[in-house]
């Protein structure tokens, strides 16, 4: 008897990430998702049983700007099955203006790049059991507008930033997800464990929610088929399941076509993903997240 793939999700109750968890339920996995909101939890579990009655869907619910929580759930995830097959960080947000969290991060950063660090970290040893887990991580062709990486100091830059300027600092953090991708597949080799990153495209979904003319913009685009979100989810799903990227590691692959890409400087330095995996690694000590 095979036992379903145990299979991990941040930002589930909305946009790629329902999506994705609605396909990998259709492939029989047992669904892990991650939640802040109770009722849109419950709206996800009743559409996706809705489209497989069977479908085994957990939820554990917390806000994955505080690390202190990211690393709550981890371990409450990690206490209650034997071991974790995949991880999908898909939780990002686009904030149009600098909101500090009461840890003292940018929000964006903390959504964006230090929760998928630190849930990874925790989930660590639950997907080593695994055997053969895969770790992916949503990125962005946004990385290519990222201003300047300035290592430290942009995992605790707290300067407020127009709306304008908060494109760089999204395509900042995604450039990070790049690269702490290259550095955790290091990390992990021999383990089975493999990490890879993707671009998801232009998706029509939550992200741009802050906008006021979101509405109307999502209106357009669907009319003219412009940011076809199953696009995103597709690569993502095959990235999770399919047998072309077992055992394929460290890669950045695109939305339609699944080829590799080749990341903006410094996305795929070594040297450089190393210095931002030490630095992010510091910062969480000396903040007490992790020892």
């Amino acid at each position: 008897m095979t036992t379903k793939p145990i299979t991990v999700i941040t930002g589930a109750t909305s946009g790629l990430g329902q999506l994705v968890a609605i396909e990998l339920a259709k492939r029989g996995n047992h669904l892990v998702l991650t939640a802040r909101n109770r009722s849109k939890a419950e709206e996800t579990k009743e559409i996706i049983k809705s489209i497989v009655p069977k479908a085994e869907v957990d939820f554990f619910f917390g806000n994955l700007s505080l690390m202190e929580e990211v690393i709550r759930i981890g371990n409450e995830i990690k206490a209650s099955y034997s071991h974790i097959d995949v991880l999908v960080n898909n939780a990002g947000l686009h904030a149009f203006e600098q909101r500090i969290t009461s840890e003292g991060f940018s929000e964006m950063i903390a959504v964006n790049y230090l929760a998928p660090w630190v849930l990874t970290h925790t989930l660590k040893q639950s997907l080593i059991k695994s055997g053969n887990a895969r770790v992916v991580n949503v990125a962005s062709e946004a990385s290519r507008k990222h201003g300047e990486l300035k290592l430290p100091d942009d995992l605790t830059n707290t300067d407020t930033f127009t709306s304008r300027e908060s494109s760089l600092l999204y395509g900042k953090t995604k450039l990070l997800n790049i690269m702490f991708t290259g550095e955790l597949s290091r990390q992990l080799e021999g383990t089975g464990v493999t990490v890879n990153a993707l671009n998801p495209g232009f998706n029509v979904t939550g992200l741009g929610r802050e906008l006021w003319f979101a509405s109307v913009l999502e209106g357009i685009l669907k009319f003219l088929h412009i940011g076809d979100p199953h696009k995103g989810a597709d690569i993502i799903v095959r990235l999770a399941a399919d047998l072309q990227y077992q055992g394929v590691t460290g890669g950045y692959f695109n939305v339609g076509t699944g080829k590799p890409i080749v990341p903006v400087y410094p996305g795929g330095d070594s040297t450089m993903q190393n210095k931002l995996w030490n630095d992010t690694k510091e910062l969480l000590q000396q903040k007490g997240f992790i020892e």
